[in-house]
Formats: structure tokens, sequence, C-alpha cells
């Protein structure tokens, strides 16, 4: 059977799998990233992951895969297939795409990993069969996948979608971008969590726990919920005025609040358009698998063109 290697490379965490045409997740593997370790053996990590895969894959199937998909975090040049920098696993300008193609003997694709989670949404997901939709994923951080006609906008630069990052409280807390106010230090999973166990005097309640509390009324938590809300509702307004898409797919750890969340996001939203359209607003549909989905349609498309060309 044809089918393709595919990594989600996350800060804790590894995803693999084998996807197979239809986009079926064929075998499926997981492995800490182990960023103490340091960059270098990160990479050694990924190379190795990548490796028993193929063998795995060779001895299920009778063949080797015939591309293989990475989606990675922080900065990532796509086209050079070049990790540039990202901050939670220390690299700087790794050249992932020649070391994995390299160790595999077979071409590969390297991705963002929020754009490939977005372009696997916006393919089977929660966006199939719509033209214009954005996919903002509320987790550790905050950032955007702007999906076109099936793909993903990257941008110039590779900066595309990055919704963190809008400012949309001046007064707001530092970021680690050095701007103040970012929507991702107000709105994200991360963001509810310190403020929730700030309200509480307990470091270890977390968003989670915040959307429980919200869910049987406590005062405190409808408090940091509604600011959340509010931030993060500014910071989508500004999103579909300039994108105008037909539906936001709002993914991450804080949607898995379902109505918690939606509900007064949906108002929020509405209450705050003028001329704009208001898009859909859903649930992700993919959950957790949406990283190794992605990267392998990535490799399925690398393999497309190849053919093509």
């Amino acid at each position: 059977m044809k089918h393709v290697i595919a990594l989600d490379v996350g800060g804790t965490g590894m995803k693999a799998a084998l996807v197979g045409a239809d986009g079926e997740l064929l075998h499926t593997a997981r492995r800490p990233t182990e960023r103490e370790r340091g960059p270098d053996a990160v990479i050694a990590g990924i190379l190795d992951f990548a490796a028993e895969l193929r063998a795995i894959g060779t001895e299920r199937y009778g063949t080797p895969a015939a591309a293989a998909g990475v989606a990675v975090p922080g900065i990532v040049d796509e086209a050079a297939g070049v990790a540039v920098y990202a901050t939670n696993l220390g690299w700087d300008k790794a050249p992932l795409r020649a070391l994995l193609s390299e160790r595999l003997g077979i071409p590969v694709a390297l991705g963002h990993d929020v754009r490939t989670g977005g372009l696997a949404e916006g393919r089977i997901g929660a966006g199939e069969g719509t033209d214009r939709f954005l996919f903002v994923p509320l987790g550790t951080g905050i950032a955007g996948a702007i999906g076109i006609d099936g793909r993903v906008e990257a941008g110039a630069h590779g900066y595309a979608g990055e919704i963190g990052h809008v400012v949309v409280r001046h007064d707001g807390p530092q970021c680690g971008c050095g701007q103040r106010g970012c929507l991702e230090t107000l709105a994200s999973a991360s963001a509810v969590s310190r403020a929730w166990a700030a309200a509480v005097g307990d470091p270890e309640a977390d968003a989670a726990d915040c959307a429980k509390a919200v869910a049987s009324g406590d005062p405190r938590a409808l408090a940091v919920w509604q600011d959340a809300v509010a931030a993060l509702a500014d910071g989508l307004v500004i999103a579909l005025t300039l994108l105008d898409p037909r539906r936001l797919i709002i993914g991450g750890g804080l949607a898995e609040a379902r109505d918690t969340l939606f509900v007064p996001l949906r108002a929020a939203v509405a209450e705050r358009v003028t001329f704009q359209q208001l898009p859909d607003i859903v649930p992700a549909a993919l959950g957790d698998t949406a990283g190794c989905l992605g990267a392998g349609l990535l490799a399925w498309d690398l393999l497309a063109t190849e053919v093509s060309a």
C-alpha cells in the first residue's frame, strides 16, 4: 500500500503516523521530544523517529514510504525546508528537510505546525468544503492558519496568520515578542490558566479548572473567562475585518470547553461586527490528530507536485 510518513513535532511531545492516500491513519506513535537534552538531540530524535516509521511501513506494506511531511513550531521557511527558530526547542536555522531527506531517501515537506493543522482542518475537518476559513488554536500561545481554496497562506516571509501578536489591550501584559497586550497574553489557554491561578491563589489551577468553575457559576471564574472571551472576540473581529473568512475554526485546549466557550464567544463577536459579514464560528474537528494529518497532506501534495512537474 502506498503511504507517507507524517511527523508533528511539539515542545513536549512528537506524534507520528503512516498516512494512506485517502488520509487514513494506518499507524500512529508518540514519544517525548526531550527538549531538555538540547536542540541537537531533538533533531536526532526526529530523524530516528522518522526512520523507525519508514522501517515499520516497509515491513508492513512491502514498500517504503513515498514521501514524508513534518510539522514543527516556531518560525519556518517552508520553501527552503529550514526550521529557522523555535524558542521552546532551541534550534537555529535547522535544515530539517535536507537532514530528513538524506536519512530517509525520500522527498520531504516541512511545514509550520499551526498552518499544517489548519490545512488538515480545512480539507478534511471543520472547514471541509469551505473556500475561505481561519483556523485559530488556543493553546500555550495563539496563532492562525489562513485557508484559501484548499491551501494555507504562508505569507511573503512565512509569518502569515500570527494573530496571537495582534495587540488588543495596549496596557496589557508584556508579551515575549516585545509588545504589550498581545492577544495570546490574554486569551490563550496559558493566559487563562495564569489568571485563574492568581484569582484562586492556587498555582496548580489551570484553564480547564476555570472552565469547570464557569459552568458551575463561580463569579471569580466568570470574571476571568469573560475577560479572555472579550479579548479573543476583539482579536477575531480584527482578523475577520482583514480576511473576511466564511468560517472561523477554533481549536486548542480552550475549545475543549465547548459551549462554555462558544456560546459567549459567538455572542461577543456578533456584538462587535458592524459592516463585516459574520462567519460561522465552529470548533475544530480533528483534535490533536490535525498536525499529523496535515503533515501527511503536505507529503501527498509534494508527491502530486513532483508528478505534475
